[in-house]
């Protein structure tokens, strides 16, 4: 039964590019890994860092609109309308709202993020470039490949919302960053960003966490379910540690807001 549900999503998905097989997909993230650490900076070696202010605002605000129309379609699809919030079970019909292009467009803006890794090279800052950063910008791309394939839609969906939401807030801040020092002005609230971050991975892993404690949820894909949660663990552990350090311990309150906006590039989050 699961296995012919996942015959049928499948063919739903070949015209869509980048879908056909994993090969593609793998094929461009062992590139990114091979360029972000190897290629990209020794092709920068010996050239001086590229300015790319006009480039950088254009493209966070363009992640900004793109952000916000998967969160209208992410509602539109489900969360917003039928679904319950809690045990929402993987769509394989084909009915309208299954085969809205949400998923996929997410999927899709994995692939765009990586050109966050272009920039770092591209202006020699190298520093951020680090292995957490490299890991969650082809992690994503990868499962996500595979939970559209296996387990598309229900609540295995939720944690792409809640990133496109905080996409939309972090594109907004280093957009309005990279315009320059006269919209510093509007950034006061570069305090919160790194609790804007902890919120996603508490979300994240609330969420998910009542599948451990419903008393029956027939959830097709429970595997996606436990990657999940281990995703918005991790970071949450990650960001909670820094926040500790930063905040309470060395009571760096001036500069931990620059350190944390600087540690959530890092890792690709934003």
């Amino acid at each position: 039964m699961l296995y012919h549900a996942m015959c049928v999503t499948y063919h739903r998905l070949l015209p869509y590019p980048l879908m056909r097989t994993p090969f593609q997909m793998t094929s461009i993230l062992l590139g990114y890994v091979f360029f972000s650490l190897y290629a990209g900076p020794r092709l920068m070696a010996h050239r001086k860092p590229y300015h790319l202010k006009t480039a950088m605002i254009v493209y966070n605000f363009s992640m900004v609109f793109l952000n916000a129309f998967l969160v209208y379609e992410f509602l539109m699809s489900g969360w917003g309308t039928t679904f319950t919030w809690r045990c929402d079970l993987c769509d394989y019909t084909s009915s309208p709202q299954a085969l809205r292009v949400m998923a996929w467009w997410f999927y899709f803006s994995k692939f765009i993020e990586l050109l966050d890794t272009l920039f770092f090279v591209l202006r020699k800052k190298h520093s951020q470039i680090t292995f957490l950063h490299v890991f969650h910008h082809s992690f994503m791309p990868f499962t996500w490949w595979w939970g559209m394939t296996i387990a598309p839609g229900g609540m295995s969906s939720f944690h792409a919302m809640v990133n496109a939401c905080v996409h939309v807030i972090m594109y907004t801040y280093y957009g309005l960053s990279a315009a320059g020092p006269r919209f510093q002005k509007y950034l006061w609230w570069k305090k919160y960003m790194t609790a804007i971050q902890l919120i996603q991975f508490v979300l994240i892993s609330l969420h998910v966490s009542q599948y451990y404690f419903m008393e029956k949820c027939d959830f097709q894909v429970p595997m996606f379910i436990h990657l999940i949660w281990m995703y918005g663990t991790f970071f949450f552990v990650l960001f909670s540690n820094f926040w500790i350090q930063a905040y309470i311990k060395g009571k760096r309150l001036p500069t931990a807001t620059k350190e944390a906006n600087s540690l959530s590039k890092r890792l690709g989050l934003y």
